[in-house]
């Protein structure tokens, strides 16, 4: 499938500011597809430019600014070719998995564990008779029936615990209660942001988007509980960290004494095929 993307943010400021450096995650993830080019307006144009890849294997760009400014104004754009995934293996060890691997621990360690989603991921366990894979499309097809998604424009995500009890959120909601679940049965997972293909707004807008992706031996996997579907060509992978916070699309700050401040973004995306 092919990936037309058009991402826009504009930083409004009340008053003169001076921009800190900044880390733009908008490149898509080296495995995401075929690029065929991106482009990267700024404005004001960076004094400096360093193109970095992190811990994760995320393409960062950082950049280094000079002067006062009351709009800034970051454009990415590009062309992508998707490809089907790989299926998962099929002779998977039962569950609960031994959640010790030194190489995977980052995507175990869950800092606040809550034995409301402990006991939900357990039940879920049991009913597919420790068979990983079924666990992950109960786990997927659940949160996509049980919950009221919604669009929240602000915020980080609500705790595993919060998303569970209240039966709503947002898609990055789902996949932080998703990765809870899936490290509570000992399967590293990891929160990822990008674009989807067909949009399921409310707003009629377009958004980036959140799923989950969990290791399972030989690769990554993707699933998306907003959609109850695993992840397939219809979607194209920006970045993928342990949490959510490793997947922000635009990180930096200012400096000035009371600014208000005001963001309107928009993406758009066209899909062939």
């Amino acid at each position: 499938m092919r990936f037309s993307v058009r991402h826009l943010m504009q930083y409004d400021y009340s008053a003169p500011v001076e921009l800190g450096a900044h880390r733009l995650r908008l490149t898509p993830r080296v495995g995401a597809g075929v690029l065929h080019g991106h482009e990267l307006t700024v404005t004001p144009a960076p004094t400096n430019r360093c193109d970095l890849t992190d811990d994760f294997g995320n393409q960062l760009i950082a950049l280094e600014f000079a002067g006062e400014i009351t709009r800034f104004c970051v454009e990415s754009r590009f062309t992508l070719d998707t490809c089907a995934p790989v299926p998962p293996p099929a002779d998977l060890p039962p569950l609960p998995w031994d959640a010790t691997s030194a190489a995977q621990a980052a995507y175990l360690r869950d800092p606040v564990p809550d034995p409301t989603v402990q006991a939900f991921a357990a039940a879920l366990a049991d009913e597919a008779g420790g068979d990983a894979l079924v666990f992950l499309d109960l786990l997927n097809r659940q949160l996509f029936t049980r919950t009221d998604r919604q669009i929240r424009l602000e915020g980080d995500a609500q705790t595993p615990a919060e998303t569970l009890a209240s039966a709503r959120g947002a898609c990055r909601d789902l996949a932080v209660l998703f990765i809870a679940a899936a490290r509570a049965q000992g399967i590293p997972a990891r929160f990822v942001s990008g674009y989807q293909a067909h949009a399921e707004s409310v707003d009629g807008q377009r958004h980036l988007h959140a799923w989950v992706e969990v290791w399972l031996g030989q690769g990554w996997h993707g699933f998306d509980p907003t959609h109850g579907l695993a992840v397939g060509e219809g979607h194209v992978a920006l970045c993928a960290a342990p949490d959510q916070a490793g997947t922000m699309p635009l990180e930096g700050g200012f400096w000035g004494a009371n600014v208000r401040t005001l963001l309107r973004y928009t993406v758009e995306i066209e899909t062939d095929g």
